[in-house]
């Protein structure tokens, strides 16, 4: 019974975070309509000086987004738990770098990542996508579902299913990972073959939004697609 009110309640969190983050998608329009109207302003009145502040601007954001390369991650893999999972043990970086990652795992769980996140709103991806890219939505509390082509059709299906009607996850193909399904959270992983493995429903349920979250209750939309 303790189990059901736990899932209940959950569930109403994640759905009231849904909403916030719609109203929250809503000021952002009007904010951005208006923001648009005083730059506007602004580039007619001192358009000299907006243009070299764009440029000191780009200089400054080189210079801080320039690093790539490492994850910063250290650490390994503890042995899985009763439900599959693998916790990852050691540091897991959260800087925001420019450029491609380099990640001790795959799909990663954690580290270095782009500053702009993946959007993870249920959102299904039939192409690959950009690992740190990802590993920000995984920040911001996203269960991740990756694939290689050896998942069969019906479980892909099924678990497309479950992902578009889950706040907080996303799902893509991704060729290298050793299993033909893999659930990925920020620390956490779960290695599956078929859709129907009841840890899988687990790991959702857990992970989604869960205490590991590095981030609770920051955007899944907004980002990149």
């Amino acid at each position: 019974m303790a189990s059901k009110s736990s899932s209940a309640a959950r569930r109403a969190r994640i759905e009231e975070m849904r909403r916030a983050e719609q109203s929250r998608e809503r000021r952002g329009r009007i904010l951005i309509i208006a923001a648009s109207a005083v730059v506007v302003a602004a580039l007619v009145v001192g358009g000299v000086f907006v243009v070299k502040s764009q440029g000191d601007d780009k200089k400054s954001d080189t210079a801080s987004d320039a690093k790539g390369g490492s994850s910063g991650d250290s650490g390994h893999f503890a042995t899985a738990d009763k439900n599959g999972v693998r916790a990852w043990t050691g540091k897991l970086s959260r800087n925001h770098v420019a450029g491609t990652v380099k990640y001790p795992m795959h799909p990663p769980v954690g580290g270095n990542h782009n500053q702009v996140w993946l959007n993870c709103n249920g959102n299904v991806y039939t192409k690959a996508v950009q690992d740190e890219n990802a590993v920000h939505a995984l920040e911001h509390g996203a269960v991740w579902v990756t694939y290689t082509d050896k998942a069969k059709k019906s479980d892909v299906a099924t678990l497309a299913a479950k992902v578009k009607q889950t706040p907080y996850s996303l799902m893509s193909p991704y060729a290298d990972q050793t299993s033909p399904i893999e659930l990925s959270a920020w620390g956490h992983q779960l290695s599956v073959t078929s859709a129907d493995d009841p840890k899988v429903a687990k790991f959702f349920e857990t992970y989604v939004q869960g205490d590991q979250t590095p981030e609770p209750g920051a955007s899944c939309t907004g980002g990149t697609m």
